[in-house]
């Protein structure tokens, strides 16, 4: 029987939380403003640290009715400060409860409060929207609505302690893009804002350095600015020293820090100026250890990490300071089954964001071994490093593959590590499992990485190559995203680079000369760029350059003759007379050159160009035409040599170009200036004389 008995006694309890709740609703309406005000009052009672109590009176319509007394001009200044506390206080509830209020329009009507003179009603104001504010669900963009509002609340700054602190945390929260970057910065928030840094309240100085942290963030304007501001004669990159301090609290450390390697990678600040070296860097790699809290270490790292990203001293500095290398391999450790944590909600909270510590250790050691040798066999050596990167690559939050994948790209650039650990802990596998379903985010960086995995010296490219990677790699060159095109490119022409012939027919086969020829029109440059170079390594054996150009020697020729007539950079032209020079070396490739007299002025007009590198990749192209068999050598591309064979017709060939004036302009590249193009035109001489 009690099974029967106990929805209706859920029931009754319910009806009973409704009634009451019902009952502080009603009196809202009373006619008598004193008991409206009594009724109030019992409501901001009833919902203190009351989840179900505040969503009880959301549901039963208080907002509304709440936001109307708030904004009457008849209701008592008593009447509509408790209004904003009471609504301040339904705001501390739940994300929905914000959802609700947001959607009632309590932000407007709050913000309208604001032109009221009487300072107590516009500081609960202000805290009801502080609080509003700080929750992710709430749109900031409100805040710029109206673009009288950021300039009334600018006014306001002076009034009160409270005013001070809660303004500040609003634009902290508030500040998430460069257009926000920019209103607060032209309505004056650097002058209004930095002399709150060195005000006796711990809250108001601590809001003010969060928003100087925001409104520098890549922002050249900002930070160039921040750099000249004097807070009482002192600039403001020394108060933020001072709250480096190892006295001051660990949050005021960490924001100060951030804000000068906001201003130091905005270029306010030069990476060798001691505040970045002696101050800054030191902070963040204490912030590192494991005495500090989960998210103060993920912070510390993250930011450290963004600090020495471009800079390879500031690296070299940070991998020898307290042991950082060996210190981050304990953020894969944590929590630890000896971790000092008796806070049961703290060790909760640990174990559902552990993840962040990975994520966060990951870019640290990106960015740690992103340029020097040594720094990226410390990070390998490190216990279990390629395991844990391996582990990461399939972990199931995103940003951790994400940060795995960076760091794996980082130590890529290594040869020594290509050789070695990715050989030996066969990364190939999971970065090649990674790329089968990713994000566009992770596929850009883990098919950068495969590119250095397929380079010439690298173990990794024979098992990649037989894994039937060529498909996936030809699907990436027709992204909607340029920088997969180019990874998709740039892979196959590191491929293509000494292959044997069977690779390149593959190659070719897979990608189709349609998407071959798309690419090379392709609007991106980079993408032309590999593109070329894709096609400069397919054309680099006499016999392969004589297969491809049989079968596709006719639409090779029209996309060289397109790229040398159009406005291109003096890079792509070079890559194009390169691609030439090796059609040229062609057994019969070459007379596909011969019998186009208009290829062969474009030559001429280039062998006499005003760029050397243009200049002189056309001269190769003539000598490789010209060149005899009883010559030793031939050239391919601009800087290989091969030997040269009996290639029937030179005669012919020489005679040709004579009458074409190539030896005219070829006796005046004897006299050039640049050596390598004075040698190479006498070598091509020499042909005639021999």
């Amino acid at each position: 029987m009690a099974c029967l008995l106990e929805a209706p006694l859920r029931i009754s309890v319910l009806s009973e939380v409704t009634a009451t709740s019902r009952h502080y609703v009603d009196r809202l309406f009373d006619p008598d403003p004193q008991k409206v005000l009594q009724g109030v009052i019992d409501m901001k009672n009833a919902v203190i640290g009351n989840n179900k109590q505040k969503a009880n009176l959301i549901v039963l319509g208080a907002v509304p009715r709440l936001l109307y007394l708030l904004q009457q001009s008849s209701s008592s200044p008593e009447l509509r400060t408790e209004c904003a506390v009471v609504l301040g206080s339904l705001a501390m509830g739940t994300e929905n409860n914000i959802k609700s209020l947001v959607d009632c329009h309590i932000i407007p009507a709050l913000l309208q409060g604001l032109l009221c003179p009487d300072l107590i009603f516009i500081e609960a104001c202000l805290r009801c929207l502080r609080t509003v504010f700080i929750s992710p669900v709430t749109p900031v963009q409100l805040l710029y609505t109206d673009p009288t509002v950021i300039p009334h609340l600018m006014s306001l700054l002076s009034r009160s302690q409270r005013t001070q602190e809660y303004i500040t945390q609003i634009f902290s929260h508030c500040c998430k893009t460069p257009e926000h970057q920019t209103v607060l910065f032209s309505h004056g928030a650097i002058q209004n804002i930095a002399p709150l840094l060195i005000y006796h309240s711990y809250k108001v100085r601590m809001q003010a350095l969060k928003c100087f942290s925001v409104l520098a963030y890549e922002n050249t304007q900002v930070s160039m600015t921040l750099v000249n501001v004097l807070v009482e004669g002192e600039l403001l990159s020394q108060v933020f020293v001072r709250m480096m301090q190892r006295d001051q609290p660990i949050e005021m450390q960490l924001t100060a820090a951030k804000c000068l390697t906001y201003m130091c990678r905005a270029g306010a600040i030069r990476t060798d100026d001691s505040c970045v070296v002696l101050k800054a860097l030191p902070c963040l790699v204490r912030m590192c250890s494991k005495e500090h809290l989960l998210e103060e270490r993920v912070e510390g790292a993250e930011t450290l990490a963004y600090l020495m990203e471009p800079d390879v001293e500031l690296q070299r500095i940070a991998s020898t300071t307290d042991h950082l290398v060996a210190m981050l391999a304990d953020y894969f450790k944590y929590p630890s089954s000896v971790s000092a944590i008796n806070d049961i909600k703290r060790l909760d909270h640990d174990l559902k964001h552990a993840h962040e510590l990975r994520q966060a250790a990951f870019k640290l050691y990106a960015s740690l071994g992103s340029n020097d040798e040594d720094i990226r066999k410390k990070i390998t050596e490190t216990e279990n490093m390629m395991d844990r990167i391996v582990s990461g690559l399939s972990e199931s939050s995103i940003k951790v593959r994400l940060a795995a994948v960076r760091c794996l790209h980082s130590l890529s650039r290594s040869v020594q590590q290509l050789r070695t650990s990715f050989h030996d802990h066969a990364v190939w596998k999971p970065l090649m499992k990674l790329l089968q379903n990713a994000p566009d985010e992770v596929l850009v960086m883990a098919s950068s990485t495969l590119c250095n995995l397929l380079l010439e010296f690298s173990p990794s490219k024979e098992p990649i190559l037989e894994s039937g990677v060529i498909e996936l790699l030809c699907g990436l060159t027709q992204s909607d995203s340029p920088a997969l095109r180019v990874n998709g490119i740039w892979a196959l022409m590191n491929m293509a680079f000494q292959a044997d012939q069977k690779v390149k027919v593959e190659i070719v086969r897979s990608l189709g000369t349609e998407q071959l020829f798309r690419l090379l029109s392709d609007p991106d440059s980079n993408v032309l760029m590999k593109t070329l170079g894709l096609l400069r390594n397919l054309l680099s054996t006499r016999t392969h350059i004589d297969q491809i150009m049989s079968s596709h020697g006719k639409q090779i020729m029209q996309a060289v003759t397109l790229i040398l007539e159009a406005e291109h950079s003096i890079e792509v032209k070079e890559q194009t007379l390169c691609i030439l020079a090796n059609i040229a070396d062609g057994n019969a490739a070459k007379e596909l050159i011969m019998t186009n007299d208009d290829m062969l002025q474009k030559i001429k007009h280039y062998m006499g160009h005003s760029n050397v590198k243009l200049q002189l990749a056309a001269t190769f192209c003539i000598s490789n035409l010209i060149w005899n068999e009883e010559d030793v050598q031939a050239v391919v591309n601009s800087d290989c040599a091969h030997k040269g064979q009996h290639s029937p017709g030179s005669q012919e060939r020489q005679d040709k170009l004579r009458e074409m004036g190539f030896v005219d302009v070829l006796h005046k590249l004897t006299q050039a200036s640049d050596p390598n193009l004075c040698d190479r035109a006498k070598t091509a001489m020499q042909q005639y004389l021999a």
